[in-house]
């Protein structure tokens, strides 16, 4: 049985990753050019959502197929719903691309985090996606870099008191690699001695006892999220605010 498409209503998704030093944003190129709108525009990955489906699962379904991966974090952000969100060539090129007939789409932005790894990269590349500097992004089609602001700015609210900086963080991490995720995805600069401080005082990661190997400086330890510690951190008001003060 053919399941219909809904002609009304959509999801976009800001994928974010990390790859050690830049916050990134999957990326992908448009399908089937019309008119002067180009195959070399950039998008955020999206679709209609099917009849038979939830917002979540269309959500899920967009991150699978462009991912490659399954129940990763997702979180819902903002609607964008203004009658003029998509002008009429674009809404051609959505009518053309999803076989459908309409004059107006609202769409439901998520954003979600990936541990990024060369693995994903390849999977990604060979889909035709690419991971894009978020600084870097200058324009997209649509009204898509305002759902990746707000997407941005969701995820910068949610970093300070939530331990979602770790889906974006390889299972063993250094105290440089966490340092270096806040300041990427806040946009700031954090005094290293007083962040190592901090955080080891926290008592939210744990140190493994292995240390980098084949690096040409003194290699630094790994150290695991502890999420019992954190629980009870978030039960006593702990917050990471205090980053926002460290900056220089």
């Amino acid at each position: 049985m053919t399941i219909e498409t809904n002609s009304a209503i959509s999801v976009d998704c800001a994928v974010f990753g990390f790859d050690g030093k830049r916050l990134k944003v999957l990326l992908i190129k448009r399908k089937y050019p019309i008119d002067d709108l180009s195959a070399e525009d950039l998008k955020l990955p999206g679709a209609m959502i099917l009849e038979n489906e939830t917002l979540p699962e269309a959500a899920n379904r967009v991150l699978e197929e462009s991912t490659g991966l399954s129940e990763i974090y997702l979180k819902q952000t903002s609607i964008f719903s203004a009658p003029d969100r998509v002008n009429e060539k674009e809404m051609d090129w959505i009518c053309k691309f999803h076989g459908i007939r309409t004059r107006r789409v609202v769409t439901v932005g998520y954003y979600a985090l990936v541990k990024l790894n060369q693995g994903i990269v390849n999977y990604t590349t060979r889909k035709g996606a690419t991971w894009v500097d978020v600084d870097s992004i200058r324009s997209l089609i649509m009204d898509h870099l305002e759902i990746l602001a707000d997407a941005l700015s969701a995820l910068q609210k949610e970093i300070i008191h939530t331990p979602i900086a770790f889906e974006l963080l390889p299972r063993k991490f250094t105290i440089h690699q966490l340092q270096s995720l806040f300041e990427a995805v806040l946009g700031i600069s954090i005094d290293n001695r007083n962040f190592r401080k901090k955080i080891l005082s926290s008592g939210i990661i744990s140190p493994t006892g292995e240390f980098e190997k084949n690096v040409s400086h003194k290699p630094a330890q790994y150290y695991l999220f502890n999420k019992s510690v954190f629980r009870k951190a978030m039960k006593d008001r702990f917050r990471l605010n205090f980053i926002n003060n460290w900056t220089y």
